[in-house]
């Protein structure tokens, strides 16, 4: 009964506190919109979300203790938990490895533990189908992110609450935009592997055609030297800009990191750069190489031309 009666009050402290923290943001967001920064806002609301959420936990949660400590007597008579006790039971023992910053819930999750047993309660801590936990709360408490469309009413509301003048237009077709899943595996067209790939083998064909040239064709074209130059080229732009989407992604990240507390997962890894790295420098000696080969190629044309002007003369 203690452990309820303090679960309840730290819920009204933090709620107090969190709302108070929650006008904070919404005219921090309104600010940006204002000076026209929507890629902070866009950012900056999802922690609002966020916060919104656990303020929506802590409204369930309060509820729950409140509905359990008025029927302490029934749980003291009976050793199985009644059946219209155990969402509200069930529920807090599912919240309370979640809320951190209530630490009466792991106290009363533990007493609950005692009296129903380590089965009962790993049923409602992994979601069992039949343990009761209430929807709305596993919801509330998800770590999923917030939908694109939930994102643009919040950022219409506190546009409108703060009766910011803002053209939604720009944000609305970002959040339309479909972006690339890395969890998925890169395009294969921006992949750093295909453009390691496309690198080796231009590299292959540049040294091929530079060392070993055809023993029925001793004419040396100006064309070859100028098509591998161009391929390689095209190579390394390849390469250079896969590599930049690859940094572009994780500051992106990086970011998102700081405003949310996560823990991402490193999608692109080191050795896949350094590979991509790798590639560049090599593309980079073929180029010089197919460089030099034009350039012999035009001083043999023009050596051939004075030539065949002295034999005429």
């Amino acid at each position: 009964m203690t452990c309820l009666n303090l679960a309840i009050s730290r819920i009204k402290l933090l709620r107090n506190k969190r709302e108070a923290q929650l006008k904070h943001m919404h005219k921090e967001i309104s600010q940006f919109l204002q000076t026209g920064q929507e890629a902070i806002a866009r950012i900056r609301v999802e922690h609002v979300i966020r916060e919104q959420n656990i303020l929506a936990a802590y409204d369930i949660l309060e509820l729950f203790c409140e509905f359990i400590l008025a029927r302490i007597p029934i749980l003291d008579t009976q050793r199985e938990c009644p059946s219209e006790l155990q969402e509200a039971v069930a529920s807090i023992i599912f919240a309370s490895p979640r809320c951190s910053d209530l630490p009466e819930l792991m106290q009363i999750r533990n007493l609950f533990t005692t009296k129903y047993g380590k089965e009962f309660v790993s049923s409602a801590s992994e979601l069992r189908p039949d343990s009761g936990v209430n929807r709305t709360l596993i919801e509330k408490l998800s770590v999923r992110v917030a939908p694109s469309d939930l994102r643009l009413k919040v950022l219409k509301d506190i546009a409108r609450e703060h009766n910011v003048d803002w053209d939604s237009s720009s944000t609305e077709a970002e959040f339309r935009k479909k972006h690339e899943d890395l969890l998925e595996g890169l395009n294969s067209s921006n992949s750093p592997a295909t453009a390691v790939d496309s690198l080796t083998n231009v590299a292959t064909n540049t040294d091929r055609h530079l060392v070993s040239p055809s023993a029925q064709n001793q004419k040396i074209h100006q064309s070859e030297p100028q098509m591998f130059l161009t391929n390689t080229n095209s190579a390394l732009k390849t390469a250079n800009s896969s590599v930049q989407s690859i940094a572009n992604e994780q500051v992106k990240t990086g970011r998102e990191q700081e405003c949310h507390g996560a823990n991402p997962v490193v999608i692109c890894s080191s050795d896949v750069l350094e590979r991509a790295r790798v590639a560049i420098a090599a593309a980079e000696r073929a180029s010089a190489a197919a460089r030099a080969a034009a350039e012999l190629v035009n001083f043999k044309r023009v050596a051939q031309v004075s030539s065949d002007k002295h034999n005429k003369q």
